[in-house]
């Protein structure tokens, strides 16, 4: 086995942003090994994002390019990612920890005989072994553990949205676009996309945003929320909630943050009134920056805070806010 495999995603035919994080890490794991980077990308007409995936660090590009691709589909896209993967052989495949990368993970690792490890927030290759290295929350978050596979090739392992740096884009990138046929039987594929009903989000989507701002059940109303909101316009950033607000019906439950809800990693997550359960910590651990503002001294939230506030968020917030107003007009 040689070499590093990242399976691409496509957004409206082109490069979805965890295909470029994807190909960020892999040509870390790449290099380390002195191996080759390449690219799966599966679709229709997808010839573009082939190139973008070259500039984004991939030595070599697997394009799957028919109708049958357009949408996803379990079994046509198992079906064609096990063929190419015995035909190539990868040391190491990674997808994204995304809706797709949590469907397709688990039964490609099963066709090809190996195990996955899901939802990573960090990948290295052992200096001595030469095997990557897994790291994962687990416990809901309440701590990390590092998983080694010795035996099943390939290594795999799906990467949490947001917790790789993609590369520079550089358009000068030289790299091979090969075309594979997978050669399918399309009576194989038993399920049919027969409609798409897409997420009406005002503003920017939760899971995208590079700031959040997140309130708790201690808002103590709905209303509450519509000061948080205004603060994510404010700072360009998304509202989310934890669940006790969502199954109050004070807020969409589509912005629950958390184990059950919505997983986020900003570069800025503020949460408000919140005591950071280890269900809530499990949605929101990865984020870079992570201020608390709670009355509590005591609440979990503190824990796994960079910046801290013990108030009312009452009062806090209005003070904040006007600080942002102000420093954002200079």
């Amino acid at each position: 086995t040689k070499g590093v495999l990242i399976i691409g995603e496509l957004l409206e035919g082109k490069l979805a942003s965890i295909t470029a994080e994807l190909l960020g890490i892999g040509r870390k794991l790449a290099d380390a090994l002195g191996q080759e980077l390449s690219a799966a990308l599966l679709g229709s007409g997808v010839a573009d994002a082939a190139n973008e995936a070259v500039s984004f660090g991939a030595d070599k590009v697997y394009v799957m390019d028919n109708p049958l691709f357009k949408d996803y589909v379990t079994d046509s896209y198992v079906g064609a990612l096990e063929k190419l993967s015995k035909d190539i052989a990868p040391e190491i495949l990674l997808l994204g920890q995304t809706s797709m990368g949590r469907d397709l993970g688990p039964r490609l690792s099963f066709r090809l005989g190996t195990a996955v490890t899901l939802d990573c927030i960090d990948l290295a290759i052992d200096p001595d072994t030469k095997l990557m290295q897994k790291t994962k929350p687990v416990y809901g978050g309440n701590a990390v553990a590092v998983y080694v596979s010795e035996d099943g090739r390939p290594q795999m392992a799906t990467i949490r949205p947001k917790a790789m740096e993609p590369l520079e884009r550089d358009t000068s990138r030289k790299g091979e676009v090969v075309s594979f046929d997978p050669a399918l039987d399309e009576s194989t594929i038993r399920a049919k996309v027969v409609e798409k009903v897409k997420e009406e989000v005002a503003g920017i989507k939760l899971e995208d945003a590079d700031v959040v701002i997140c309130g708790g059940r201690g808002m103590g109303a709905p209303e509450a929320f519509d000061q948080l909101g205004e603060l994510a316009r404010m700072l360009k950033g998304a509202m989310g909630a934890t669940r006790p607000p969502c199954d109050s019906g004070w807020v969409p439950a589509n912005i629950q943050v958390g184990l059950t809800g919505k997983l986020v990693s900003p570069t800025l997550y503020i949460g408000v009134a919140l005591s950071g359960s280890s269900q809530h910590q499990a949605g929101m651990s990865g984020s870079k920056n992570i201020i608390a503002i709670n009355k509590d001294p005591e609440a979990n939230i503190f824990g796994i805070a960079h910046y801290g506030v013990v108030g009312d968020y009452k009062k806090v917030l209005p003070a904040f806010m006007g600080k942002c107003k102000e420093l954002l007009a200079g």
